[in-house]
């Protein structure tokens, strides 16, 4: 596989992306299809996974989903797909990202391997704690700067 493995996502791409992504309405993916803040992970052509964004305090980017269907974990794309998104974010001037996920899921191991650091948690009743987490995007050009000095 070559190449990127992010394409915007299409109105036509919905009912396979709501195969993957329950969690909000259909009005408001739609929504977010069309301002650009849905990202299809694609193996070639094969549409693999789903990666949808946000801005958090309308200032910040928030990685709220990345879902591969069941076939396509495991093999790289996740992180080709989170490697990417995060790049864009990097080239748009942002200084760093944030996501989330519940203390009881495996993806905090997930992006905690990709640098991302615990900055928070938030306690809703009745549900684990929802862990917030943070990456910086320009921490690797701070550090090669420093190893300089």
């Amino acid at each position: 596989m070559n190449g990127a493995v992010l394409r915007p996502a299409a109105e036509g791409d919905f009912d396979f992306i709501r195969t993957l992504d329950c969690h909000i309405s259909d009005v408001e993916l739609r929504r977010k299809i069309a301002a650009g803040l849905v990202l299809l992970i694609a193996d070639g052509s094969q549409r693999c996974g789903v990666l949808r964004w946000g801005l958090f305090w309308d200032n910040t980017p928030f990685l709220n989903l990345i879902c591969l269907a069941e076939p396509f974990r495991r093999r790289g794309l996740g992180s080709r797909a989170l490697a990417e998104w995060e790049e864009a974010r990097r080239r748009a001037g942002y200084k760093l990202v944030l996501t989330s996920t519940l203390s009881n899921e495996e993806a905090q191991h997930f992006y905690r391997r990709r640098g991302y650091r615990d900055c928070g948690c938030l306690l809703l009743p009745g549900e684990p704690n929802e862990l917030l987490l943070l990456k910086e995007l320009d921490a690797e050009e701070r550090k090669s700067v420093a190893e300089k000095s």
